[in-house]
């Protein structure tokens, strides 16, 4: 997801400083745990978006003796590019799984043990799945629907990803009698005259 696309969404809701744009993301996303997003990425953010012109930037006179902040307000092409990716779908990631790599190159190497490999990701994905677990369990469902299916998408997510390794290691037999993928080798340099 593109923190950018979310930070005008919850700048389209009201105009906010970067301490309090940080701290509506996190609730939506269901706390830092789940999506920590830095300050400094926040206040870069911020700018980038400043320069392309969907923010504008105010300055308020704060609290007490709290300085002044740098307050945030969508501008007109800021709402319409936050439109344009409500309308937009979103492209999942499954394919570029660093895991696969590991895995892959363990057998083309030779130098990493692949049952291992696979027990291993098993035993961090078995700890992922109890930790979302109790997180789910701790929410009530009555103040925090949104939260729970977005926890109850991350546990599904881990169960399909166990049963991935169990069709893996069902067939690493046959995967390890193939040949790997070997690139294709191109000649360098400047191509024969009259080719």
């Amino acid at each position: 997801m593109s923190v950018r696309n979310a930070f005008l969404g919850l700048l389209a809701q009201k105009p906010r400083h970067g301490y309090e744009l940080r701290a509506a993301f996190e609730a939506i996303a269901g706390g830092g745990v789940n999506w920590d997003v830095k300050p400094a990425q926040v206040y870069a953010t911020l700018d980038r978006l400043a320069e392309a012109g969907l923010v504008v930037c105010t300055s308020d006179l704060g609290e007490g003796d709290e300085p002044g902040r740098r307050v945030y307000a969508l501008t007109e092409a800021g709402l319409a590019a936050l439109r344009q990716w409500f309308d937009e779908g979103v492209e999942p990631e499954h394919q570029r799984d660093e895991f696969y790599i590991k895995l892959m190159v363990a057998l083309a190497s030779g130098a990493g043990d692949p049952h291992r490999i696979l027990r291993t990701q098993r035993g961090l994905i078995y700890q992922r799945l109890h930790g979302l677990t109790t997180q789910r369990n701790a929410l009530d469902a009555r103040v925090a629907l949104a939260q729970v299916l977005l926890l109850d998408k991350a546990i599904m997510h881990l169960e399909a990803d166990l049963r991935w390794l169990e069709f893996v290691e069902a067939r690493l037999g046959d995967i390890q009698r193939q040949p790997l993928p070997a690139p294709q080798v191109r000649a360098r340099g400047r191509p024969k005259k009259g080719s």
